[in-house]
């Protein structure tokens, strides 16, 4: 895309100074993305990259002169003094966090961090090469579908072509730590292809990488970009803040910076010819310029431009005091002959709780609790009809899909009060988002319990977890706990039922999800130790019928709706298996016939289970006898997702594979098209007929047919 040269103005300060290749600059939509790349350098910090000394994106060479960074690439400053040490590493990471928070604080995604791109300085690293970053949510300058970036750093986002945010960065980051601590990336090295591949689908070799970094760097290398931690949360498991920066570099890189700054006072600059039009190679694809204005604040401080690229840069910043609103989103795909874009989609802020929400069914919206509160989203067209603007966790809203239900506490004055402010419930006006009259209140339990849990309403009931005792940010062994049913008619408690103690600082909430089913209260609680059972509950007296334990089975993995039908319990992550509702005995279990086999979450409707066989794909089981009834033709199941739950229409089951969403025909059992998606968590909206996602920073809405 263009050459970066070392040169010396005629004062004697040595720049490097970056200009475009002719036959790219004769491209207007080419001339459009370095233009804003040479703006976004004047804002983005001379602290975390390089100052710009000038530039003229306008020229009919355009070019960008920044200071030269005294200091060698990553990459080459591994590769002549070695992996650095672990504390090298964690003050490395530490530094980038602050530079990526700074990017993402203007809603800016780098895209193309990797060793080549930062430069390390004895006062921190510089990063550099913001060719192809660009707004998050904004894909106008970017070919639809492509995977853009540097494929041994890229995110599995990236890697399909799909919306690449913040989580996306921290996946790079993680990639790039592995390389300072052991010399290699992440997913070692090879065919664009094979790289791919392995960024989507296979773990990360992290050997060689210090043992107290491993559990770091792994969570932020989960496919899920969920999991990942922000960049204000790694760099606090990183590193502390102390010491000066060059304090914590090996004295090899230390005398590697020094020569570098030395040597550069005796660089002759020499003219050189520019390229031929041969090594420009082809200019790229025309694209529309993005609309979004670029803010020009005064901090004067930049980005280094000393590495070849071009790309686009824009983003918006709005004011600390005005709430954003989910606004519209990129639609990408893998498999651009077919009709792969989502009828609608939402960018959303994730809530600020760590604790994942799930797309709410009320009436004709989708509601979901976001980073700026409880929002209503119509499933038709995707337009925002309200939001509440206060922050609140996902577990305290439920609905029964005509009524939306949410916890409250009292006045702020009636906190300090022996037992605390009162627990209540108020309904949420589906049509307006704002609160009704408190129709229930319990002066004997602690409103301002944070871990007070809505479960679930159903049959004009509401089933909540709440507590008494002193409150606190986590749970306390002098509390008490209790599973109440509350009449949303009269506000009237129907019963009480104790809970077990939880233990001392635990921070994990007594239940995973539940559901009524005619007269049981089904529901999955997660015990003290970590591990989960089945507990159902008589729901006209709150006596436990029957309760098992679920063994070998990851509580994180369970948030996701229960799959039951009038007779059965239906329940996968593991063996695929159904226990009777009115006692807890097994009908069936997938191991009986098909031994070893695992299975993702099940679906059930009309008498069939569906769910993901591991290395098969969907497969169709009777819910009566258990015995599999088809299976998924056509090869392509083998990368299916275990963790989402099938999504059941009229003639297709939708699941999940990596970034997309696969519909699968009822009739001959093959894949017929797919969908480019972010969501990891998919709710059937049968009035609107869409399947809905969640995931990603995106809300989304795609066929359900």
């Amino acid at each position: 895309m263009g050459t970066v040269y070392a040169a010396r103005s005629a004062g004697g300060r040595t720049v490097a100074l970056k200009t475009m290749h002719a036959a790219i600059a004769a491209d207007p939509a080419a001339r459009t993305r370095f233009r804003l790349e040479a703006d976004a350098a004047r804002v983005i910090g001379g602290e975390f990259g390089a100052r710009v000394v000038d530039a003229d994106p306008l020229a009919p060479t355009p070019w960008l002169a920044t200071e030269y960074v005294l200091g060698p690439p990553l990459d080459e400053a591994v590769e002549t003094s070695g992996p650095l040490p672990e504390e090298a590493v964690r003050a490395l990471g530490a530094a980038l966090c602050s530079a990526l928070g700074r990017l993402h604080g203007s809603e800016v995604v780098h895209r193309d961090l990797k060793p080549s791109n930062i430069l390390v300085t004895a006062y921190g690293p510089k990063l550099i090469d913001f060719g192809i970053a660009r707004a998050i949510g904004d894909d106008r300058l970017t070919r639809v579908g492509a995977a853009v970036g540097t494929p041994a750093f890229m995110s599995p986002e990236q890697a399909t072509g799909q919306d690449h945010d913040a989580a996306g960065d921290v996946f790079a980051l993680a990639g790039v730590l592995v390389f300072a601590a052991t010399g290699r990336a992440p997913f070692g090295h090879g065919q664009t292809q094979d790289l791919l591949y392995r960024v989507r689908y296979a773990d990360p070799d992290l050997t060689g990488v210090p043992a107290a970094l491993v559990p770091v760097l792994a969570q932020c290398l989960d496919k899920n970009p969920f999991q990942r931690p922000t960049t204000a949360e790694l760099a606090a498991r990183l590193h502390d803040g102390t010491g000066h920066f060059a304090g914590h570099l090996p004295d090899a890189l230390l005398a590697e910076i020094a020569r570098r700054a030395t040597e550069v006072w005796h660089i002759t600059p020499q003219r050189l010819p520019a390229p031929s039009p041969e090594e420009a190679g082809d200019a790229p694809e025309p694209a529309v310029m993005s609309r979004r204005r670029l803010l020009l604040a005064g901090s004067g401080l930049t980005v280094a431009a000393v590495a070849a690229g071009a790309g686009a840069w824009a983003w918006s910043r709005r004011p600390a005091s005005e709430p954003a609103p989910p606004v519209v989103g990129p639609s990408n795909s893998v498999l651009p002959t077919k009709d792969l874009d989502s009828i609608w989609q939402r960018q959303i802020s994730d809530p600020a709780y760590d604790h994942p929400a799930e797309p709410l069914v009320v009436r004709d919206l989708v509601s979901v609790v976001t980073g700026s509160g409880l929002a209503g989203i119509d499933a038709t067209t995707g337009d925002v009809r309200w939001t509440t603007g206060n922050s609140e966790p996902p577990w305290i809203v439920a609905t029964d899909g005509e009524r939306i239900v949410r916890l409250a506490e009292g006045a702020d004055e009636e906190e300090g009060k022996a037992g605390g402010p009162p627990m209540m419930l108020v309904s949420l006006n589906p049509a307006t988002g704002k609160a009704g009259e408190t129709f229930a209140s319990f002066t004997d339990l602690n409103g301002a319990m944070l871990y007070d849990q809505l479960l679930c309403t159903a049959d004009g009931v509401a089933y909540v977890a709440a507590g008494r005792g002193k409150h606190d940010v986590y749970f306390r062994a002098s509390q008490s706990w209790f599973l109440l049913a509350v009449d949303l008619g009269t506000g009237k408690r129907l019963w009480t039922v104790p809970l077990p103690g939880r233990a001392d600082g635990s921070e994990r909430l007594y239940f995973l999800t539940a559901r009524v089913v005619g007269r049981h209260l089904v529901a999955l609680r997660e015990t003290n130790d970590g591990k989960v059972r089945v507990v159902v509950h008589d729901t006209r007296t709150g006596a436990v019928r029957w309760e098992k334990p679920l063994d070998g089975r990851s509580p994180d993995r369970l948030r996701q709706p229960l799959a039951a039908d009038s007779r059965n319990l239906y329940l996968g992550t593991g063996r695929l298996q159904a226990l009777r509702l009115s006692d807890g005995s097994q009908v069936w279990d997938s191991s009986t016939e098909r031994p070893g086999r695992t299975y993702g979450l099940p679906a059930v409707k009309d008498g069939v289970v569906y769910a993901v066989e591991k290395g098969l794909g969907l497969v169709a089981v009777d819910a009566g006898s258990g015995r599999v009834t088809w299976e998924e033709k056509g090869g392509g199941g083998a990368k299916a997702d275990l963790t989402a739950a099938p999504v059941i229409g009229t003639d297709h089951v939708y699941s999940r594979r990596s970034s997309e969403l696969w519909a699968i025909d009822l009739s001959s059992r093959t894949p017929t098209r797919s969908y480019g998606t972010t969501g990891d968590r998919f709710v059937a909206h049968e009035k609107a007929e869409v399947t809905v996602a969640l995931g990603g920073k995106f809300l989304a809405a795609f066929p359900l047919e």
